[in-house]
């Protein structure tokens, strides 16, 4: 009630409602662009390349980031998968290229120059993934389409993508949150409902047991808690400030905390590992012989190399501990690569910061270093367990039409979640109204 009350609050503030009203509006043109049907596919066939059940692959990744819409082939069948791809991409670079890490630190003017690089490098990506998405649809004989007809499919979801990455800005700035991740976010909320009612029809049915179902529940609210902890959990360490003349002013002598999250690498490492472990399957699909040689490879991906699921034997745990693996060492590798130790450390040094009892410079770098990595690793490993639960928990409750619990799904929705109601808390505490979180 609380809650509810405080929602009504936030409605009547004339800016904030016009704001939300915005955002609803975005998401019902994107809901309606995702059931308009682009062309004639076998709906069993795309079933088969999304994995036919809860567990994650390659395809019901590229499903998930399009809200649903690869697996009706409609208008939104890329999502905005391509812009996420590009924007990695250029997060990268920056990170290699020293010329760009220093144009993308060079204020509003860089950052103008790196979104219009990775507007363009998303237009080139939504033409390739698109070609590759019904390249990929033909060879699993889920499409037939001329060589005209494949020209204009592949145009017109390469065009639906920059709508939705337009829709997306225009969300973020006349609505309320990141446009981009709330169009992902009501992608997977929008057939939640469903799945939900299927779930509790088959139950009603025998199909399912109660006893499942209740323990489908648990664990998903335990996930719920644990995945909001850890997003929330940070180590924070005392920073003292020096103080120093700056004109005819005393500055400093300020006492702060530099905090440094325990997932600090989000949802990345899990795309990049299951982006790695599915892809041999993809290029398998693009063979088309019948050679012994290549059956018997195709048998041995299925077998050791997919993490979308099976039966309980030594095959799916050797598959599922290499995800796992992948999942820790690429966290690892991100948080390396998007948080660098000697930049915080000189940045600290720069403005007369330093860790109590750390000396300044090299020394606290290595500090900033060994903290960084043992939380890191606490955050691996949730990332790894979390990575893994759509394809166990569907083996234990025997619940098979609830795909949200765990994987990149709920890291996404939970994610997104925490960010728009700090930012609707943020709006309301500025009009002197108690927030939802604190």
């Amino acid at each position: 009630m609380k809650m509810i009350t405080q929602l009504q609050e936030a409605w009547k503030l004339p800016d904030l409602r016009k704001r939300m009203t915005f955002m609803l509006w975005g998401f019902l043109v994107f809901v309606i662009g995702r059931h308009i049907p682009l062309h004639q596919v076998d709906s069993a066939a795309l079933e088969r390349m999304l994995g036919g059940g809860t567990s994650e692959n390659l395809f019901s990744l590229l499903n998930m980031f399009s809200g649903g819409a690869l697996k009706q082939f409609s208008l939104f069948a890329l999502g905005v998968m391509p812009y996420i791809n590009a924007s990695i991409m250029m997060q990268l670079v920056s990170v290699a290229v020293p010329s760009v890490k220093k144009l993308a630190q060079e204020g509003e003017h860089g950052r103008k120059v790196m979104s219009a690089w990775t507007r363009w490098l998303t237009v080139a990506l939504a033409f390739g993934q698109g070609f590759g998405l019904v390249q990929m649809l033909r060879s699993a004989g889920a499409l037939q389409a001329t060589f005209g007809a494949t020209v204009g499919i592949v145009i017109t979801v390469a065009a639906a993508t920059m709508f939705l990455l337009w829709l997306g800005e225009q969300i973020t700035e006349k609505g309320i949150g990141n446009g981009v991740s709330l169009i992902i976010f009501i992608g997977i909320m929008v057939a939640m409902p469903s799945e939900l009612a299927r779930t509790f029809e088959l139950a009603r049915q025998g199909a399912t047991s109660w006893t499942g179902v209740a323990l489908l529940l648990t664990i998903f609210t335990l996930t719920i808690m644990g995945v909001i902890f850890i997003q929330k959990g940070e180590r924070q360490i005392h920073v003292q400030y020096a103080k120093r003349v700056v004109g005819t002013r005393m500055m400093g002598g300020a006492s702060t905390f530099l905090p440094m999250k325990v997932n600090q690498a989000g949802v990345m490492p899990i795309i990049f590992a299951m982006s790695v472990a599915t892809f041999p399957a993809t290029i398998l699909t693009f063979i088309t012989t019948d050679a012994q040689w290549v059956i018997n490879l195709r048998n041995f991906v299925d077998t050791y190399l997919n993490p979308s699921g099976g039966r309980w034997g030594w095959p799916m745990l050797i598959s599922l501990s290499l995800y796992f693996l992948l999942v820790v060492l690429f966290t690892f590798f991100y948080t390396a690569v998007t948080y660098d130790p000697a930049d915080v450390s000189n940045n600290l040094k720069k403005w007369g910061g330093q860790i109590k009892g750390i000396r300044a410079g090299a020394e606290t770098t290595r500090y900033i270093d060994r903290v960084l990595t043992r939380i890191t690793f606490a955050g691996a490993l949730f990332l790894g367990v979390l990575a893994i639960l759509p394809t166990i928990v569907p083996l234990v409750t025997k619940v098979y039409t609830f795909g949200l619990v765990g994987g990149t799904s709920l890291l996404i929705v939970i994610g997104v979640a925490m960010e728009t109601m700090q930012q609707i808390e943020a709006h309301l505490l500025m009009r002197h109204y108690k927030g939802f979180i604190n």
